[in-house]
C-alpha cells in the first residue's frame, strides 16, 4: 500500500541560541503527530550574521540531537570533554541521556545549510549515559541512481548499512532527485515516516509539498517522491512511535512532571551532570 500525506507543517522563521536565525518546523505543537520526532530546525543562509552567534553552552536530558550539516560547519563542545567539527555533508549525533551540557558554534561559511532533529528517547533509556558521535563523510555511503543519488546518513537501505542508532531504530536518507524524476522507497508498513523538503518543492505521495515543509505519512509499504521541473533535496526519516507521555520543558524532555522538575532541580543544585569524562 502506498503511503500518502497524513499531516504537513511548513516551517516559520525564528531565532534561537544567542540569536541564530533559523526555520522551525517541528516543535511542541507537533509532538503527538510526529512521535518520536520532537523538533526539527532548518538552517539555510548565505549571510554569516544570521548564525555565527551560535548556541552557547546549555543543558539537555532525555533526548538525542542529530545535526546534519550539508553545507557549512558546526563545532560541538560538551561536558564529556568532546570537541569536534563537522561540515559539508556530515552528521553530529549526541545522546543527552541523563544529562549533558554542550555548545554549538557555527563558523562563517559561503552557505550554511542543514537541519537539527531532536529524537525522543524511550522512557527506559531517558537516563542512559550521555555520549557524542560524529558521522564523517568517509562513513556515509552515496548511492547513485538514474533519478539522482541517496546519501545513507544512518540506518539501512536495501541491505546497505550506515551508522546504527543505539536506542531507537532510525533510517535517515538525504535524497537528491533530478528534475522530473521520481524515486519509490520501500518502507516497513508500521514505521513512523517523516519527509522534509530541504531544498525545492517535491511531490510526495502524489501531493505537491513546498520547500521547508515536513510531512508525516500514513502507514504503508512504499512512498513515491518526485521532483518538479527543478532539482529537489529531500530528507527521509523513519523510526518507530513510542506512544509514551511527553513532558517538555525547554531543552529537557521527560515522561512525567516529577522527572522534569527533578531535572531543573538538579540544574540548580549542580547535580545535573552525572558523567563528566569521555568514555
Amino acid at each position: 500500500m502506498e503511503r500518502k500525506i497524513k499531516h504537513q507543517v511548513r516551517g516559520y522563521r525564528t531565532k534561537d541560541g544567542a540569536g541564530v536565525s533559523l526555520v522551525r518546523v517541528l516543535g511542541r505543537q507537533t509532538v503527538q503527530e510526529y512521535d518520536p520526532f520532537l523538533l526539527l530546525d532548518s538552517f539555510d543562509s548565505t549571510n554569516p550574521e544570521d548564525y555565527t552567534a551560535g548556541f552557547p553552552m546549555h543543558p539537555h536530558r532525555g533526548i538525542e540531537t542529530i545535526s546534519y550539516v550539508y553545507r557549512g560547519f558546526m563545532t560541538h563542545k560538551d561536558s564529556l570533554g568532546n570537541e569536534d567539527t563537522i561540515g559539508d555533508g556530515e552528521v553530529q549525533w549526541m545522546t543527552a541521556g541523563s544529562g549533558i551540557l554542550h555548545e554549538e558554534k557555527l563558523p562563517a561559511a559561503e552557505r550554511l545549510l542543514g537541519v537539527q532533529l531532536w529524537l525522543n528517547l524511550p522512557a527506559k533509556d531517558k537516563m542512559a549515559p550521555p555520549a557524542y558521535r560524529s558521522i564523517k563523510n568517509s562513513e556515509i555511503e552515496e548511492i547513485e541512481f538514474n533519478w539522482g543519488r541517496l546519501r545513507l546518513l544512518a540506518g539501512e537501505f536495501e541491505g546497505r548499512k550506515g551508522y546504527v542508532s543505539q536506542y531507537l531504530p532510525l533510517d535517515y536518507y538525504d535524497l537528491h532527485i533530478n528534475p522530473n524524476e521520481s524515486v519509490v522507497l520501500n518502507t516497513e508498513s508500521e514505521r513512523a515516516v517523516m519527509v522534509f523538503t530541504l531544498l525545492g518543492d517535491a511531490y510526495i505521495g502524489g501531493e505537491l509539498v513546498k520547500e521547508k515543509t515536513a510531512v508525516k505519512l500514513t502507514s504503508g509499504d512504499q512512498v513515491e517522491i518526485k521532483a518538479t521541473d527543478k532539482k529537489a533535496q529531500v530528507l527521509f526519516i523513519s523510526s518507530i512511535r513510542l506512544d509514551e507521555p511527553i513532558v517538555w520543558g525547554g531543552p529537557i524532555v521527560m515522561n512525567t512532571k516529577e522527572e522534569l522538575n527533578k531535572a531543573f532541580d538538579d540544574l540548580k543544585k549542580g547535580t545535573f551532570i552525572q558523567k563528566k569524562i569521555s568514555y
